[in-house]
């Protein structure tokens, strides 16, 4: 007989070596061991045990198992992430070294409306006093963890923030001076064109002049909306300069806009999420639900 998933002569044992049963609630699988040729019980918790971890419970046992694995009825392999709870509810195949054992599950008797809905009130209390218990522990370890990731993320800002600062003087100072530039030749402008229009020409003569000098500030307007893409609005354009001088000397001082970024996100988040930590009312509630209250 060809053994399951690859074993060439496993040896098929009658279903009664392997027996389950139900004591205080809860299933006692008794197997025999191979290597040391006695009988084991192992009790599992059907909800809360994997048989993957039923599997490495047999092979602690017994040091001489190199294979467990457990197969359903029709040759496909169970999954060690699959509770106990549900793999009892068939039969299925334990395979242990080269043997293979066709377990039958006891029927259990199934439990009526209000007995179920009992044992669910039960497991709700036991899960409510367990968090209730624990909650403050996990707290305390929970918020001085964010608290040392604080004082490591302000450390690390601090120089950067020193260097920030000094390159925003300096581009705030060079936004400054284009924008009194900026005016200065306006006034420039209109000088000249006053000049010239009372004392050098007349009006008749300046007019064409004054309408192609404006023509031409509406072409140039125009050519900073195609190329930015925004409305040529001063405090825009002002912001706009700002920041074109702003990354220039980033870039000279090797000031790493993109690592501090980062790591002003950490900063906020590590504060968003202690601050959730110390509203406990709030600690299931979503984000940008607790944004909105605020």
């Amino acid at each position: 007989w060809r053994g399951w998933e690859g074993a060439p002569y496993s040896t098929l044992v009658p279903s009664d070596e392997v027996t389950i049963n139900y004591r205080h609630g809860l299933p006692v699988i008794t197997l025999m061991l191979p290597t040391r040729s006695e009988r084991c019980q192992f009790t599992v918790k059907p909800v809360v045990t994997t048989v993957g971890a039923f599997l490495q419970d047999v092979q602690r046992e017994d040091k001489g198992i190199e294979r467990a694995e457990v197969f359903t009825t029709d040759g496909s392999k169970v999954s060690d992430a699959t509770l106990m709870e549900v793999l009892l509810m068939n039969d299925f195949k334990l395979v242990i070294n080269s043997t293979v054992y066709s377990v039958s599950p006891p029927v259990k008797d199934k439990l009526s409306s209000e007995h179920a809905t009992e044992m669910e009130d039960i497991k709700s209390l036991v899960h409510r006093l367990f968090v209730a218990l624990h909650l403050e522990d996990h707290q305390i370890r929970k918020e001085r963890e964010l608290l040392q990731k604080l004082d490591h993320l302000k450390e690390e800002l601090l120089p950067l923030e020193q260097v920030k600062a000094r390159i925003m003087d300096s581009a705030d100072a060079k936004t400054s001076r284009l924008l009194w530039v900026g005016l200065a030749l306006m006034s420039t402008q209109g000088g000249a064109l006053a000049w010239l229009t009372w004392w050098v020409y007349s009006w008749d003569i300046m007019e064409p002049v004054t309408y192609f000098i404006t023509y031409g500030s509406a072409m140039a307007f125009y050519a900073y909306f195609v190329l930015t893409k925004q409305d040529y609005i001063y405090p825009h354009a002002k912001d706009r300069q700002f920041l074109h001088y702003f990354y220039r000397k980033s870039k000279k001082t090797h000031f790493n806009v993109e690592r501090y970024n980062k790591l002003k996100d950490d900063l906020a988040e590590a504060e968003e999420s202690l601050r959730r930590l110390r509203q406990p009312l709030q600690l299931k509630l979503p984000i940008q639900e607790i944004s909105d209250k605020d």
